[in-house]
């Protein structure tokens, strides 16, 4: 094997070695960078590797994605494949959210969605030519309207960026230019990388393997499963002989006391109260650790509290908004929100593609932006994602305590939903990250008095292992029901700083149905 250019302890390298020997057997020699053209019909590869937060899976793929990268894979984005290098090795690197995504990308490491690898772009045969001339695969084009200059932006975009939609942009196009619509992919890939695995379901799963011949899922066990999955997960189906386990744990130059907290939760004999005498005492010698008697408001534009029930959920939110002087009846600039999915019948199946293409998918984190030019029109920024600012019709939905039904403050007549975002449950935070990330410890002590167990393990411990390992810098446990007072009112500055993204819809050209 050649040696990593990183150090890897070693269970990583065995476990590279392994993955190494698995593609050579479909025609990938990492060793020496040699190919063969993938054999069609060759029965299916799955595996996994696992491991607990800091154990080195996002290292590992990494470097994997790296050494495939040398051997001459193409790296399959979602926003545009040639079609005259679809013989070419390709290599997808895949996490179920955006927000997951943009993890792995701010780490080196070119990710996408899953749902950018199910649904592919449709593009407009004159565009594409120039798509084509910029992969590298034809003459340079003439088309009509787009003068030298801009071909020539769209050129240097793309030699330092490679984004086909970004050069596009570059030259003057907006996303509905270029761009006619998604469609489910049909023909398979070839070797496909999934982080946080712990989050995929059967259906999903099956989807993959549908679409990857050669399938390689990255997961945490020691998370939450899907709601749907009865506390399995889809990778600890797999043989034995299939599953690559990071046991060693990783930790930087000074000891990460975050992390120790979250494998500390691996004592069967720890109880609640034992766990949080833990965190008093590193909160008392680093500052990494922060012991809360409040939730600080400031944090939760940006980073939602974690808590466990539903209704906690709800009466933070409403603090949240209060403290803010948000008005019942109207969202303002700056709020979190959370997409709750798309309102859209069978026959608007294109414009449900659009906005899940865009980002809009269940689970997505958004700031509000302002009103769009029409009723029930918003102007968002979707965290995580390439192309961040869009405008889209939308139904939010703020939920009040002790009501069954939420208010609505404006709403198409369909679109994509959203609930609001200041504190979200710990489920829905599984594959995000923040730097700062506040856990409501009131809620975890509810769960441990009940005694739930979920696969094994108290249920307690699940939920304070997940909502921990969300935070990358600093943790805040919070300990009573309180809010402090925002420093200032809430401000979008820091996203219109951010370039408007080439795939940002332009409310100048809605459709007459109302949809996007």
């Amino acid at each position: 094997m050649t040696t990593p250019a990183v150090t890897f302890s070693e269970d990583q390298a065995a476990a590279f070695d392994s993955i190494a020997a698995m593609l050579q057997t479909v025609g990938v020699a990492v060793e020496d960078g040699h190919t063969t053209p993938r054999a069609d019909g060759k029965a299916g590869q799955v595996m996994a590797v696992t491991g607990k937060a800091g154990s080195g899976k996002t290292l590992l793929l990494a470097e994997l994605t790296k050494a495939l990268a040398d051997a001459g894979l193409e790296i399959v984005s979602g926003d545009y494949e040639s079609r005259k290098k679809r013989d070419k090795r390709s290599l997808a690197i895949l996490a179920p959210t955006n927000k997951a995504a943009s993890v792995l990308r701010l780490r080196g490491v070119p990710a996408t969605t899953i749902h950018r690898i199910l649904y592919t772009p449709v593009y407009d045969p004159e565009y594409e030519r120039i798509a084509e001339w910029l992969a590298g695969n034809g003459d340079r084009p003439d088309v009509e309207g787009l003068t030298d200059q801009a071909l020539d932006r769209a050129f240097a975009f793309f030699q330092t960026n490679k984004s086909i939609p970004g050069a596009l942009a570059a030259a003057g196009l907006r996303g509905s230019d270029f761009i006619t619509g998604w469609k489910r992919r049909e023909e398979p890939l070839d070797i496909g990388f999934v982080d946080e695995a712990s989050m995929l379901d059967d259906r999903q799963f099956d989807d993959l393997k549908e679409i990857f011949p050669t399938l390689l899922m990255f997961g945490d066990p020691a998370q939450l499963a899907p709601v749907n999955q009865s506390g399995t997960m889809v990778f600890e189906k797999l043989p034995e002989s299939r599953t690559l386990n990071l046991a060693r744990i990783h930790r930087q130059e000074a000891d990460n006391p975050i992390l120790d907290l979250a494998h500390a939760l691996a004592d069967p004999q720890l109880e609640f109260q034992d766990f949080e005498r833990m965190v008093e005492d590193k909160a008392r010698q680093d500052d990494r650790v922060v012991w809360g008697q409040r939730v600080e408001v400031d944090l939760m534009a940006r980073s939602p509290v974690l808590v466990w029930r539903n209704a906690t959920r709800i009466r933070l939110i409403n603090a949240f908004r209060n403290v803010h002087g948000a008005p019942e009846d109207a969202l303002i600039e700056g709020e979190p929100l959370i997409c709750d999915g798309l309102e859209l019948p069978l026959k608007h199946r294109k414009k449900r593609l659009d906005l899940e293409a865009r980002g809009l998918i269940k689970g997505a984190q958004v700031i509000f932006l302002g009103h769009g030019r029409k009723p029930g029109f918003s102007r968002l920024h979707v965290m995580g994602a390439e192309d961040p600012q869009v405008s889209a019709a939308s139904i939010v939905k703020i939920e009040k305590p002790d009501e069954e039904e939420p208010f609505i403050p404006f709403a198409a007549r369909m679109g994509a939903t959203f609930l609001h975002g200041a504190a979200v449950t710990i489920h829905k935070a599984q594959g995000s990250q923040w730097d700062t990330v506040q856990v409501f410890a009131p809620d975890l002590y509810a769960a441990a008095r009940m005694g739930r167990v979920e696969a094994g393990q108290p249920l307690w411990k699940r939920l304070a292992y997940v909502a921990i390992t969300r935070a990358s810098e600093r943790l805040h446990w919070i300990v009573r029901a309180r809010l402090s007072k925002p420093s200032g009112p809430l401000s979008v500055d820091d996203l219109r700083s951010v370039p408007r993204a080439p795939l940002t819809l332009d409310p100048t050209s809605l459709d007459e149905e109302g949809l996007l």
